[in-house]
């Protein structure tokens, strides 16, 4: 059942959010926004803001955000459907409903379920039943799997043939299914003869669900001796984003909230071992690393992570994304035997796989452990290099009440233990930079070392309000944004009083691309209804997090907007110029590309002796544009 689009605007409009956060939150007014304790997670300071005009709500402790409708699928765990529905009775409204899908992009993720729906039961059935699924039955009966394990996860069987899932649902057939959902749902595909191919043969398939258990993909393991890589992933699609989805947290859901714990594994069989040991709390990654939207779904239902793998074979993006994440959830690493894993160990030591998560060790120990435990303590060089090494290993840790207990811990085991030993490592720490990607053309730690950082050339003005920023984004893996700089700043005026921005001020002038992309979207969408509606949902969680922050002295001063903007600018032709003077260099610079940059430190140097007039931001400005 559907709701007719118009139908769901209409209760967006007509919903007082302040009226149904208030059924389950004591909120305050505070300026021109409300705040109080978020109902997602535990917390004794108020971070959860709502913003009445724009109707939507933000936690800048989980980052669980949204509007009306949203907060009511959460609080309640109701679909979408039900959600609309209790709003449009508290106002009145008379919904209209239409067949499931309605709308393209429904219809085709509700199409795409129902093929998923049918290939999973399917595959199911031929483990069950077929003749030639003895194999696969036998190895997982060797692998402590009975029928009732098989049935509970709907494993199943993809036959050692080319297309018996394709003909058997009648794929491309009058009756049958349509070709082109069978490809967009992963199951299929056109060979180079143009004939409709199974993309799973002779594998062990374990279905992935979402959390509301509906399979939108499979995960095939070839058995042994068989041919191929040993694990094969449904490829993304409309239904199916494995840096999104988590093997088992449709079940493992409501034991991670009673715990407040969720263990994170590599492997489909890793989860299953786990539940049977009698711990129904773990998940487990789809052919990924750990990503950003996996952690923070995971913090939606549980303050406390504990890895099942080793992190550090995950790749340092990933190692890094949890240590930066430190503080605000607590991450801890289970430790096995050498060369098990958890679903071997499930089967050979049960009561082992409990103690190893109940004896789990925090991530940031467990990384400057092998650091130690790898280096030579008994000379003062080698404990002078372990403490630097160790050290580094926990600098992604943001937060010094968090990190500095650490690094206590590194100088007395390497015997650092002088009263300066915490300021010296500190420092380092705060130093440390991780390895810049190959293929970066320049970042912000190319600024010189004479060039103003914006919250000091602005009189603090950055920095006054950097606490109500979010600390802990990323974008593109491993480059964070800062808790509040003038870009921000800047996207907080678009969004928030879109008049006093400058209509010269350009995607192009932004450093980090998803500041980029979200000004590109204020200009595509006029009205900041349908952004919120229909953008990308990254960049609609950051507008509603800017939507929600009240900025009264930014608001009601247009010097300090004009400084603002003024020092964009600045740092835009700050790495303007650093990519010129690379390029003088190499070797390849002509009188032109001589002449621009001596021309664009000039009006840099004016700009700053100005203390950012916008007349000499202005004639910067002229400067940068394209056709300059």
């Amino acid at each position: 059942m559907g709701i007719h689009d118009e139908d769901v605007a209409r209760v967006r409009e007509a919903t007082d959010i302040v009226a149904v956060i208030s059924e389950y939150v004591q909120l305050k007014r505070v300026g021109r926004r409300w705040q109080g304790l978020c109902p997602f997670h535990a917390e004794k300071t108020p971070s959860f803001s709502v913003n009445a005009e724009m109707g939507v709500y933000h936690c800048f402790g989980c980052k669980a955000s949204g509007d009306a409708i949203t907060f009511v699928r959460e609080i309640e765990h109701a679909d979408f459907v039900e959600a609309v529905e209790r709003l449009a009775g508290r106002s009145g409204i008379a919904l209209r409903y239409t067949a499931p899908g309605e709308g393209a992009d429904r219809a085709k993720r509700g199409k795409l379920s129902e093929a998923l729906e049918q290939a999973v039961e399917w595959y199911h059935q031929r483990l069950l039943t077929a003749p030639d699924a003895g194999m696969a039955r036998r190895y997982l009966r060797e692998r402590g799997y009975d029928g009732d394990v098989v049935r509970q996860y709907k494993l199943g069987w993809a036959p050692d043939d080319w297309d018996a899932l394709a003909k058997d649902l009648g794929v491309g057939t009058e009756g049958g299914m349509p070709v082109q959902v069978f490809s967009d749902a992963g199951l299929g595909f056109r060979n180079k003869g143009r004939r409709i191919q199974d993309s799973f043969r002779a594998r062990l398939l374990f279905p992935i669900f979402d959390p509301s258990s509906k399979p939108v993909g499979f995960g095939g393991r070839v058995l042994p001796g068989g041919e191929g890589p040993k694990y094969k992933n449904s490829v993304d699609n409309a239904v199916y984003r494995k840096s999104r989805i988590l093997y088992g947290l449709n079940w493992a859901k409501q034991d991670i909230v009673n715990a407040g714990e969720v263990i994170v594994c590599e492997g489909y069989t890793d989860v299953i071992g786990f539940a049977q040991a009698g711990i129904s709390r773990a998940v487990a990654t789809c052919g990924t690393a750990a990503t950003e939207d996996h952690i923070q779904m995971l913090r939606r239902f549980a303050s406390r992570i504990v890895l099942a793998f080793d992190p550090d074979t995950a790749g340092s993006d990933a190692a890094e994304r949890f240590l930066q994440w430190e503080g605000e959830i607590e991450v801890k690493v289970a430790v096995f035997p050498t060369g098990t894993d958890p679903g071997e160990l499930a089967k050979t030591d049960p009561e082992g796989l409990v103690v190893a998560v109940e004896e789990a060790m925090a991530f940031p120990r467990f990384r400057y452990e092998r650091v130690l435990s790898q280096a030579d303590l008994a000379t003062i060089r080698g404990r002078s290099l372990a403490a630097r090494q160790a050290t580094e290993v926990v600098a992604p840790i943001k937060d010094p009440l968090v990190r500095d207990p650490y690094l206590l811990e590194i100088a007395t085991r390497c015997r650092q233990d002088d009263a300066n030993a915490l300021e010296r490592l500190s420092r380092i720490a705060q130093e440390y930079r991780p390895p810049r990607p190959r293929n970066a053309r320049f970042s912000a730690n190319d600024r010189p070392d004479d060039a103003p950082h914006p919250a000091e050339t602005a009189e603090g003005f950055a920095s006054e309000n950097g606490e109500r920023y979010s600390q802990h984004e990323t974008i593109d893996g491993n480059q964070e944004l800062p808790p509040n700089n003038v870009e921000r700043q800047v996207l907080w005026l678009a969004a928030n009083e879109p008049s006093a921005v400058w209509p010269e001020i350009g995607p192009e002038m932004f450093h980090y691309p998803l500041y980029q992309d979200l000004l590109k979207a204020l200009l595509e969408y006029p009205e900041m209804n349908a952004l919120l509606a229909e953008a990308d949902p990254r960049l609609v969680a950051l507008m509603q997090e800017l939507l929600v922050v009240e900025d009264e002295d930014l608001r009601a001063s247009s010097h300090r907007q004009e400084v603002a903007m003024a020092i964009l600018l600045y740092e835009s032709a700050q790495r303007e110029l650093t990519y010129l003077e690379r390029q003088a260099r190499t070797g390849s610079a002509d009188d032109d590309l001589l002449r621009r940059v001596a021309t664009l430190k000039t009006a840099m140097d004016k700009l700053r002796e100005s203390e950012w007039e916008p007349e000499q931001a202005h004639a910067l400005l002229e400067l940068l544009r394209p056709e300059a």
